[in-house]
């Protein structure tokens, strides 16, 4: 069995005590102080990780307000384009009109004139061939000298009474 005696737990005591009183004099106050700060710095890492999360939220909620604003503007930019094209072509489609107007009117103008200098061409050939069949019908009936002066004395006698 195990003997134990006095004097050894006397020393023993003693010994323990010097080894407290020294490491509470030296070593305690620096371990005491290395876990306060070792406390100290993980809290401040657990503080900058939860400022860091904030901040990230933040910045997600930022980017969510910007894609939706970037989203609104495409709509409105897209809106924008669609007016201005159907605007384009709504321009294109009424001048086109204007255009073929004009191309009309001018067609019935230039028809209108050419049926005009048609019926006057007509109505000059009309006149000339009616002096020529009477020119022939007059020179058929007058080709003697004695119905040449009948015909005179006749158109004098008429010019005289009107």
């Amino acid at each position: 069995m195990l003997s134990v005696s006095f004097g050894t737990v006397i020393w023993t005591t003693i010994a323990f005590l010097v080894v407290v009183l020294v490491l509470g004099k030296f070593a305690w106050p620096s371990i005491l102080k290395s876990i306060k700060e070792r406390e100290e710095s993980i809290e401040d890492a657990l503080r900058a990780a939860e400022k860091a999360k904030e901040q990230l939220q933040d910045l997600k909620e930022g980017n969510e307000k910007l894609l939706a604003e970037a989203r609104q503007e495409r709509d409105i930019m897209l809106k924008e384009a669609r007016e201005v094209k159907e605007s384009i072509i709504a321009e294109a489609k009424d001048r086109a009109i204007l255009e073929a107007d004009k191309v009309m009117a001018a067609s019935r103008e230039s028809i209108r004139n050419e049926k005009a200098a048609a019926i006057a061409e007509i109505k000059t050939q009309v006149a000339e061939l009616s002096v020529l069949v009477a020119e022939k019908i007059l020179k058929a009936e007058l080709s003697s000298n004695d119905q040449q002066n009948a015909f005179v004395e006749e158109a004098m006698n008429n010019a005289k009474l009107n």
